[in-house]
């Protein structure tokens, strides 16, 4: 009995070693996740909750190979080509500066933008509804928001009348969200300036122009240096008390007044449907391009008490979250 018992376990050892031969295991997809910033937060999680969504399992039927250029664009290039080289079948990353930085190093692997601004206008896409090449995704923008920002704002604080932009003029996309708002500003007769920088020691001085020119509301159009900086940007709204909308959620929901937007965790968890239809054999340039079917706003009633500020209850009736 113990001979045939080990011919019999000898007999199953090659005939697993002759099947695993003939039929060797499916190689589970692997995803490249670029991103200019740490990977650990609220948005990754939401990815993941989005491929678990669709049956997907790290480290079961998917591989996923994380890389953070840690706030410094000029990694991306370098990161880009370690995930192409990991043999990766697309990669997820945010942004238009991104985004490029990824086709540059190689022109055919698929790129899913988790978050972006106006790919047509920013040269990553041919259309919408067809973008051809090989970026598709999600885009945050949508037409009206610049001017819907710039209401909410002058009803929160119907007495301001000169506004500041605070935008990073590297990320791509702003320069287009803050020529639209000069457009709708004009049409409310507000006076926009110009906070302009380029890089995180340009905010002190944007910082100074503010104060100089006797600004008496803000708005911070997400990307770049801000999103970095967000502290010291929420520092100097609360020091100069002054009444400010973000693009991004978060900063209302850590000190900032106002926020009217996407939630970017939400946009990282419907980017897993467009990993999904890759993996299964869509090609990029084929799927249309996402816009934002729903905005919220945060406003932040702790902090519009701190600065003196008293919001109209209709507005607070019309948040989707207030923070007290």
């Amino acid at each position: 009995m113990l001979r045939l018992s080990r011919i019999i376990t000898l007999v199953l050892a090659a005939l697993t070693l002759f099947l695993s031969n003939v039929y060797p295991a499916a190689k589970i997809p692997r995803i490249g996740v670029l991103l200019l910033s740490d990977h650990g937060g609220a948005p990754i999680k939401a990815f993941r909750k989005g491929l678990n969504e669709l049956g997907y399992v790290e480290g079961n039927n998917i591989a996923i190979e994380y890389r953070s250029a840690k706030g410094i664009p000029e990694r991306i290039p370098h990161l880009a080509a370690e995930l192409i080289d990991k043999k990766v079948s697309l990669i997820l990353t945010s942004g238009t500066a991104q985004a490029r930085a990824i086709r540059q190093a190689n022109s055919t692997i698929p790129i899913v933008l988790a978050v972006s601004g106006d790919p047509v206008a920013t040269g990553l896409a041919a259309s919408l509804a067809r973008p051809g090449g090989n970026i598709t995704g999600l885009s945050m923008i949508s037409p009206e928001l610049s001017g819907k920002r710039l209401e909410l704002l002058k009803e929160a604080a119907p007495n301001s009348s000169r506004v500041g932009v605070l935008w990073d003029g590297t990320v791509p996309e702003n320069r287009l969200d803050f020529e639209t708002m000069q457009f709708s500003a004009g049409i409310m007769a507000l006076k926009l300036e110009s906070l302009q920088i380029g890089a995180r020691d340009d905010l002190e001085n944007a910082f100074s122009l503010a104060a100089r020119n006797r600004l008496n509301a803000l708005i911070v159009i997400a990307g770049g240096v801000l999103n970095r900086e967000k502290r010291r940007v929420l520092t100097f709204e609360m020091k100069n008390r002054l009444p400010a909308m973000h693009e991004q959620l978060d900063f209302a929901e850590s000190a900032g007044l106002m926020a009217y937007g996407v939630s970017i965790p939400e946009m990282f968890r419907r980017s897993a449907a467009y990993v999904d239809k890759i993996i299964r054999g869509a090609k990029p340039g084929e799927l249309p391009v996402e816009q934002p079917k729903k905005f919220e706003l945060v406003i932040n009633h702790k902090t519009a008490k701190e600065i003196g500020l008293t919001i109209p209850p209709h507005l607070l009736a019309r948040a989707d979250k207030v923070i007290k």
